[in-house]
């Protein structure tokens, strides 16, 4: 008994000597660039770790697509362990978590409340945990924002308007059926080939909240933005599951804990700095067109809703919708 003792005693303190004692340096990945709310926040989630550790482990962002080319190629990383930490749009991870294509379907959030009471309670939750079945590690939801239509030949106020237009989309079921149904020409396309896409014409168009249009300078190849809000888009923090499981338990719930209060921060710096970015394009040519037929929209894309609303079951839309 006594021996028996004196050995879990010492495999404890085996591990403490672990946890107190393990150092490391994470890469954190994503397609914006450090001005963005992602780059603001992924900064000061390497600041919050980096200080309740002691400097035993380091975040170091990595901005503008440098670790891989676009947010397939990162995920993939991630599930390789080449690249540690993702934050990016929920959109791509619905090709690896089928689950999380739910919160991409159009027009399913009614507002910012809407949002934050959807993730932020059980069906976010479970949502990360699905996530954690196919390599990744789910930590948090941050906000990419509420998506727009963008291009250069029409202001786009119905579908009918916008008809035929070439845009640009993620590589997302629900965003690729949605334009489709709405009588648009789709055309999935990694983020970092979008400015010189839209500048030689290949495209005539892309879709993106206001904050990537913003940061990427996407009204120097754009003339008009219409607010559509077609889609309500988060962003996951995700971590790679085989670099997560190699991390101390307490270490772990630092990183985790410091990444949903960053999702605060993150999110109300977004919503905050909107339409101030919205202004200063106006100032440089932009035309935001604010008059936008949103119904038309929404009827237009509703195939797309009722398609997904089978595919997942109208029990889990409704439980989305009626979330008060």
């Amino acid at each position: 008994m006594k021996r028996t003792l004196a050995m879990a005693l010492m495999v404890m303190s085996t591990v403490a000597f672990a946890a107190d004692d393990f150092k490391a340096t994470y890469k954190l990945t994503m397609t914006q660039t450090a001005q963005h709310p992602y780059g603001v926040g992924a900064q000061k989630l390497a600041d919050i770790v980096k200080e309740r550790t002691n400097g035993r482990i380091q975040i170091k962002p990595f901005n503008d697509s440098v670790l891989a080319k676009g947010e397939r190629e990162m995920l993939e990383g991630l599930q390789q362990g080449t690249i540690d930490i993702y934050v990016g749009s929920t959109g791509p991870v619905g090709n690896f978590s089928p689950s999380m294509l739910i919160v991409d379907i159009p027009f399913l959030f009614r507002d910012n409340a809407h949002v934050d009471k959807v993730l932020d309670g059980p069906i976010g939750k479970q949502l990360l945990a699905d996530v954690d079945k196919s390599g990744f590690k789910g930590l948090a939801f941050w906000e990419n924002g509420w998506r727009h239509l963008t291009n250069n030949k029409v202001a786009a106020k119905t579908p009918e308007e916008a008809k035929g237009l070439k845009i640009r989309t993620m590589e997302n079921k629900a965003h690729i059926l949605a334009f489709k149904t709405a009588g648009l020409n789709p055309t999935p396309m990694a983020y970092s080939e979008v400015y010189s896409a839209l500048q030689v014409g290949v495209i005539d168009g892309q879709e993106n909240p206001v904050a990537v249009f913003y940061a990427s300078k996407l009204y120097e190849t754009q003339k008009y933005f219409a607010l559509t809000g077609h889609v309500y888009s988060p962003a996951l923090v995700l971590f790679s599951q085989k670099k997560w499981d190699r991390i101390p338990k307490d270490d772990q719930e630092i990183i985790a804990k410091a990444a949903q209060e960053v999702a605060l921060f993150e999110r109300k710096l977004n919503r905050d700095d909107e339409e101030k970015k919205l202004k200063e394009m106006e100032g440089k040519g932009l035309v935001v067109v604010r008059d936008v037929n949103k119904p038309a929209w929404q009827k237009s894309m509703q195939p797309a809703f009722d398609e997904f609303a089978k595919q997942f079951g109208k029990d889990k839309i409704d439980a989305i919708i009626n979330t008060k």
